[in-house]
């Protein structure tokens, strides 16, 4: 009999965007502080399970992959510093498009599920048409079952610049 650790464990914070195709969530193993190499392999085996094939960092840093290359699961990164650039996020968009176009399952993530992770999913339907600021803003707040402070609000604000 398998144990119910077998299968991994869901990362925090884990939420989906879009079913099957896009999900937002904590990085893998927990932030900077909390990061557990166990806990972290567990979260990247139900990932996997889950039919992930596709993790997109937003992390200033992100560290090792090897554990995710394993799973064969696709890791790519585009950091985003104190202030967003508009050319990292245009390429993560980009990215999060071909992805989706491709068929691939994604796990977008961050340190935590912060303000900045949830401004990029806003920021991402609003680059792809798919809403304009106030409604990409709202649909994301209730994603979340928060308000976006201003951190994510920015992001939003950086991506309606150049459109």
């Amino acid at each position: 009999m398998k144990s119910k650790w077998s299968s991994g464990i869901p990362p925090r914070g884990f939420t989906w965007v879009f079913r099957g195709r896009l999900a937002v969530s904590e990085r893998p193993g927990g932030s900077t502080m909390q990061h557990r190499r166990v806990r972290r392999d567990e979260e990247l085996l139900w990932l996997k399970n889950q039919g992930f094939n596709r993790l997109i960092s937003i992390l200033p840093s992100f560290g090792s992959t090897e554990t995710s290359r394993e799973l064969g699961l696709a890791v790519v990164h585009y950091p985003l510093r104190l202030e967003p650039q508009r050319p990292t996020l245009v390429a993560c968009f980009e990215d999060l498009d071909q992805s989706a176009r491709a068929g691939l399952v994604t796990l977008l993530h961050g340190d935590d599920v912060s303000d900045r992770l949830l401004g990029v999913v806003a920021g991402y339907l609003v680059w792809g048409g798919r809403a304009e600021p106030p409604v990409a803003i709202a649909l994301v707040e209730r994603l979340a079952r928060r308000s976006l402070g201003p951190e994510g609000r920015e992001v939003v604000s950086t991506v309606t610049e150049g459109l």
